[in-house]
């Protein structure tokens, strides 16, 4: 006694539609009681069937790049976590988040509610450099009335506040200002 169809089918690795095909074309045989001997079956198998007519084995699936997947885990933790072993449906997920992140960024663009910024890095200099322009300008204009109300004179006055400025405006100027 052999077994079912569908356990012989599952044995091959084939649906059990690709059995009783064989059975139908003759290239197998079935037991007088409707089952299939394994072995048997096995042998009429190779021997009977046209290879050129076999479908090629499945290639090994490919590998996924690591930026790909650090990218999937980076969208994944910004949306609602770490992913570890990163499934196809967290890697949709990830992919619709972005979509949507990317629309927003669209729309928000569309609407002038976002900064260019390369133009905001060069109001920011201007600005800055107005306001250097302006404190190195400050001494000429106040040193001689300080001069005069300290009864000091106005030279040195300029040159001390002079010296003073610059160097507080050093030290402004070592400060890194940090963009987040």
């Amino acid at each position: 006694m052999g077994v079912s169809l569908r356990a012989y089918a599952k044995h091959r690795g084939v649906s059990d539609t690709a059995v009783r095909k064989a059975v139908k074309a003759g290239r197998i045989s079935l037991e007088p009681d409707g089952s299939v001997d394994i072995a048997k079956a096995d042998r009429q198998w190779t021997l009977n069937t046209d290879q050129s007519q076999q479908r090629k084995p499945a290639a090994a699936t490919k590998a996924v790049p690591k930026a790909a997947l650090d990218a999937v885990d980076e969208t994944l933790k910004e949306s609602r976590g770490p992913a570890s072993g990163t499934t196809y449906m967290q890697a949709r997920t990830a992919n619709e988040v972005l979509k949507a992140q990317t629309n927003r960024v669209k729309l928000q663009q569309l609407k002038q509610e976002l900064v260019d910024r390369s133009k905001a890095i060069a109001h920011v200099f201007k600005l800055a450099r107005s306001e250097r322009d302006a404190w190195l300008n400050w001494p000429s204009r106040v040193s001689a009335q300080m001069a005069a109300r300290l009864e000091v004179d106005p030279h040195t006055m300029h040159v001390v506040l002079e010296a003073s400025v610059r160097e507080h405006l050093q030290e402004l100027g070592e400060i890194q200002s940090r963009v987040d």
